[in-house]
């Protein structure tokens, strides 16, 4: 019988993970399709419903509904629960498990392709959604020396941070420090300026977006030699990372996230190996192709 995974999220015209997952399926001779589950709000319980039938593997979850579905799926694994955000769900003989796999593709991505270990460094987060929560999170076990929040929503940056704070607190070893800036404000532009890394975990600069051609950050504020990682990852080069570049700073896009998070679902999904080169050419195919 084939079987099914999907991407669940709204838009996703800008997706290359159906050419990625699919390409791993196809390499390792397993029956199974991958698709692109556009949903709108009025349709989310019903879609992730749907993934208890027995011909679906399971499901990734993208932008706006990585907190939503929390209280959709039966069982949350501890570090989803911690971070408070699910990116990937698994059908477990009708079961719907919720996983967050952001989180280590994000350390992958930034250990290997930035050359960047996080422990006692400062770091900006652009954002306060579910990316940026899985970004947090691991930040904060990796041993991020401080972490500067924001968002243009104030109480999601404010949620985030207590949610952290919580997490220390009951957690032997974080010592992150953690504070909420206002995007545009003083304070703000001082911890750009003292910090080792920012990350933007907001969709803006993403293609087929009303945010498209634009960035997060403006390039005046970006210091030299720090290390901008946007997790938005098509286009490859966005605006905020050709504002780096003119900044001289250091610029990484977030492909080598989505592939790593993406390999640890579909091992979740299959249990077996993920072919993560295979997914590395296939996604970087589709974007040269224009997806």
């Amino acid at each position: 019988m084939t079987q099914y995974a999907g991407l669940i999220g709204f838009p996703l015209g800008h997706s290359v993970s159906p050419l990625m997952q699919q390409a791993a399926f196809d390499h390792l001779s397993i029956d199974a399709r991958y698709k692109l589950w556009e949903t709108e709000q009025a349709a989310l319980a019903q879609v992730v419903a749907e993934l208890r039938d027995g011909s679906k593997l399971g499901a990734n979850v993208t932008i706006p509904y990585k907190e939503a579905v929390l209280s959709l799926v039966d069982e949350l694994d501890e570090v989803a629960g911690e971070i408070g955000a699910v990116n990937t769900i698994v059908n477990r003989d009708g079961k719907l498990v919720g996983y967050n796999t952001d989180a280590g593709g994000f350390l992958r991505s930034l250990r290997q392709e930035g050359d960047f270990d996080p422990a006692g460094k400062r770091a900006v987060i652009l954002g306060a959604g579910g990316a940026a929560r899985a970004v947090s999170f691991a930040m904060a076990r990796a041993g991020a020396k401080s972490l500067a929040l924001t968002d243009v929503v104030a109480e999601k940056a404010h949620a985030l941070a207590a949610d952290l704070e919580r997490a220390a607190s009951s957690t032997q070893g974080i010592s992150t420090r953690i504070k909420v800036v206002p995007s545009g404000s003083g304070e703000f532009a001082a911890e750009v300026w003292d910090g080792d890394l920012i990350v933007n975990c907001t969709p803006i600069g993403m293609k087929h977006s009303a945010s498209e051609a634009k960035s997060p950050l403006e390039a005046g504020l970006i210091p030299k030699g720090v290390l901008v990682y946007d997790v938005v990852y098509n286009p490859s080069e966005t605006p905020l990372l050709s504002g780096a570049r003119k900044a001289k700073a250091r610029g990484l896009g977030g492909l080598g996230m989505l592939v790593y998070q993406g390999a640890l679902a579909f091992e979740l999904w299959t249990g077996r190996e993920a072919p993560v080169d295979i997914m590395i050419e296939a996604a970087k195919g589709g974007l040269r192709q224009g997806a």
